[in-house]
C-alpha cells in the first residue's frame, strides 16, 4: 500500500439506512482516490445490492484484509459470509449485528496497523445492542475499546465551529446531577488540547454555555453557574486556558458570538447539537476528541425516512473523511514538533557582558 496516502477505514453501519448510498457516492469521484484509501468493512453482497438498487457506478475490490488494498481503488474487506436482507428504512436486529461485525474488524485491523483512521457510517443505536455492544452510540465504545484509559470528547463541527457537549447521551433528568465541576474542567482540558493538536490552533478560545435558562439569573433560575460553571471556568483559565462564560445558551449561537471563539462546550446534548445541525446539517462531522484513534462520522444519522431513494446528500460523510485525514497530519506534525523542540535563546547579564545562552524547550516548560 502506498504510504503517502492516509489509510481511512470505513465501517459500514446500519445497512438499511443510507450508510452505503453516502459512501459509494463519496467515492464515485476518482478525485477521492487519489486522496486517500479507502477501506471499507462491510459485506461486499450488500454492498453490490445498494449500488444496484440505487443506480450508481461506483467500482470496488473485495479483499480479506487492508493488506490488501490497492491503489487508487476502494476496497471492502469481507467480514462475514452469510446473507443478509437489506430491507431499507427497517430497524433490525440482523442489520444491527452487521453493523457491530463491520465495527469490531475495523478496529481489530486498526489495533494491527492496517489502517490510520476510523470513519464510521451511522448505526441505529437501538438495534446494535446486544451482549457486546451495551452502548449509548460509537463514542462510547471506542472509548473502551481504542481509549487506553483516555477520556472521549464529542465535537461536532463544521469549518471553524465546533461544538463540544459535557454530557452526551444520557437522559434530560440526569443532566444537572451529571454536571460537576471536575467534569466541566476535564471536557475544557480536552477540548483545549484538541483544539491545539488535531487543528493546529496554537491559542484556543473556549465559550462555556450556561446550564440555566439566562446563565440562572445569579440564582434565581438555578445554581449551577455560580456553584459548579464559574468555579470551573476560574480554575481552568488560571491554568492559562482561554474560556469564558458561562454565556446563556438561547441567544449564543443566533446572535453569531460563536464565530469569536474556536470551540463552544454545550452542557448537554440537545443543548449543543440542535443549533449546530439547524447551522450545519448537510455537512456537519462527528469528531470524537481526546482518544487515541482519530474517529469522525457523518453529523446526520441512518436516515430511514429517505433511505434507498437515492436521495442522500454525501456532503457531510466527505466532510468526515477530509477532517479524519487533517487531523491525522495535524497530529503528524505536532509529534514532529515535540521530537525536535526548537532550541530557546536570550542573553544572560554578566560582567557588564552579553553572552548568548541555549537552553531547551524542554527547560523552558
Amino acid at each position: 500500500m502506498e504510504s503517502s496516502k492516509i489509510r481511512i477505514g470505513i465501517t459500514q453501519g446500519d445497512i438499511n439506512g443510507v450508510g452505503y448510498e453516502v459512501i459509494l457516492k463519496t467515492f464515485a469521484d476518482p478525485m477521492m482516490l487519489e486522496l486517500c484509501t479507502p477501506i471499507i468493512y462491510g459485506y461486499p453482497k450488500v454492498a453490490a445490492y445498494h449500488r444496484k438498487s440505487l443506480d450508481l457506478n461506483t467500482n470496488f475490490s473485495i479483499i480479506n484484509s487492508a493488506s490488501e488494498a490497492a491503489y487508487n481503488k476502494l476496497s471492502i474487506v469481507n467480514c462475514a459470509d452469510e446473507e443478509v436482507k437489506v430491507e431499507f428504512a427497517k430497524p433490525d436486529v440482523e442489520a444491527g449485528k452487521a453493523a457491530l461485525v463491520s465495527l469490531e474488524k475495523a478496529i481489530e485491523e486498526y489495533k494491527q496497523g492496517l489502517i490510520d483512521v476510523i470513519v464510521t457510517a451511522p448505526i441505529n443505536k437501538h438495534t446494535i445492542q446486544c451482549e457486546d455492544f451495551a452502548f449509548p452510540g460509537h463514542t462510547e465504545y471506542i472509548e473502551q475499546k481504542l481509549g487506553d484509559g483516555s477520556k472521549s470528547l464529542m465535537i461536532l463541527m463544521r469549518n471553524d465551529l465546533r461544538v463540544a457537549l459535557v454530557t452526551g447521551h444520557i437522559p434530560v433528568k440526569d443532566i444537572a446531577s451529571s454536571i460537576t465541576k471536575e467534569l466541566i474542567e476535564e471536557k475544557i482540558d480536552i477540548l483545549n488540547s484538541s483544539l491545539k493538536r488535531d487543528f493546529n490552533i496554537g491559542a484556543p478560545r473556549i465559550a462555556v454555555l450556561s446550564l440555566n435558562p439566562h446563565a440562572g439569573d445569579e440564582g434565581l433560575i438555578g445554581t449551577e453557574e455560580e456553584e459548579i460553571i464559574i468555579p470551573a471556568i476560574q480554575e481552568m483559565s488560571k491554568k492559562g486556558i482561554l474560556c469564558y462564560g458561562p454565556y446563556p445558551a438561547d441567544g449564543f449561537m443566533g446572535s453569531g458570538n460563536f464565530t469569536h471563539f474556536d470551540g463552544v462546550l454545550a452542557m448537554y446534548h440537545d443543548q449543543g447539537l440542535a443549533p449546530f445541525k439547524t447551522l450545519a446539517m448537510e455537512d456537519g462531522v462527528n469528531y470524537t476528541a481526546g482518544l487515541p484513534v482519530i474517529r469522525t462520522s457523518p453529523a446526520h444519522g441512518t436516515a430511514y425516512d429517505i433511505a434507498g431513494k437515492g436521495i442522500a446528500s454525501e456532503d457531510s460523510f466527505r466532510q468526515s473523511i477530509y477532517v479524519a485525514m487533517d487531523v491525522y497530519r495535524n497530529r503528524e506534525r505536532d509529534e514532529r514538533a515535540h521530537a525536535h523542540p526548537l532550541r530557546k535563546q536570550y542573553y544572560e547579564k554578566r560582567d557588564d557582558s552579553d553572552k548568548l545562552k541555549l537552553d531547551s524547550v524542554e527547560d523552558d516548560l
